[in-house]
């Protein structure tokens, strides 16, 4: 197991997936709802979780009928997570790691890394960015 592994479950409140099967069974499993007030806890703010994640209104509804995440919702948060995560690891702590999501970056054409979490793509550009820095290749 990773360190990113580890703070996945950090920001989950989950035990710390092992393997990306560990990581689909996750999701597959919908994640509770109040794992939205659990990232906000940790930093996240709500209309970025609007933007990524659900919409405040949608929470309001499952909550009210007490329902899990859907498999895509809880998706989108797991890769969120999942960049939040390696983004602490390179950068050491989770304001940090929030703080560099969230200023504009040349090499994504002047948009923040967070805004490119709505899409699998996106994510995966920022991961890669991401090992790229803590690789050396870019400050």
């Amino acid at each position: 197991m990773n360190i990113t592994s580890v703070r996945i479950g950090d920001w989950l409140g989950l035990p710390s997936p092992a393997t990306e099967l560990e990581m689909l069974r996750i999701i597959e499993g919908r994640l509770a709802s109040s794992t939205i007030k659990r990232l906000i806890s940790l930093g996240l703010e709500r209309v970025e979780i609007d933007s990524i994640i659900i919409s405040q209104k949608m929470l309001q509804h499952r909550r009210s009928r007490r329902e899990r995440l859907t498999v895509e919702e809880s998706d989108r948060v797991l890769r969120a997570v999942r960049v939040l995560s390696l983004a602490e690891s390179v950068y050491g702590n989770k304001e940090r790691a929030l703080a560099w999501t969230r200023k504009s970056q040349v090499r994504l054409d002047g948009r923040a890394p967070l805004s490119l979490l709505k899409t699998y793509t996106g994510s995966r550009i920022v991961e890669e960015m991401l090992v790229q820095i803590d690789e050396g290749m870019f400050v």
